[in-house]
Order: C-alpha cells, then structure tokens, then sequence
C-alpha cells in the first residue's frame, strides 16, 4: 500500500470515489429489485420526481467514502 502515498490525494478521491459510486449504486438498484420488483424500482429510483434525489445520495455518498478512503490511506496508516 505504500504506492498509496506516491499518488496524489485528489486522485486517490476521484478513484475510490468512482468505485463507490458504481458498487454502491448497482447494489442499492439490485437490492431493491430482490426487496420489491424492477417496475417499483424504477419508479422509485428513475422516477420523474425521484431520480435527483438517487443521484444526489450517490454522489454525496461516493464523494464523502472517496474522501476518508484517500484521507486515511494518504496521511493515517503507517506502512
């Protein structure tokens, strides 16, 4: 983990920030689907008035994971 620190920090955000988004996006639309159907799904998630606020949880979340992951890796652990 080492080649942690050599990275920058902005980019270490962008990158861990981006691997959230995309989990945690395709298992918040899978659990869902399992939880209810892919027709209440959709018009929960992707509805017309429903769909900002998914994105807006998204990428609030990514965006904070992005920044403790790269935080901690960059200026918290010892290697």
């Amino acid at each position: 983990m080492s080649h942690l620190k050599k990275v920058s920090f902005f980019k270490l955000v962008i990158r861990f920030a981006a691997s959230f988004l995309v989990f945690f996006s395709l298992f918040k639309i899978i659990m869902k689907i399992f939880k209810s159907s892919f027709d209440e799904m959709i018009a929960t998630y992707f509805g017309p008035d429903t769909w900002h606020l998914f994105a807006l949880q998204i990428i609030i979340g990514s965006l904070f994971y992005g920044l403790f992951i790269a935080g901690y890796y960059k200026f918290i652990k010892k290697d």
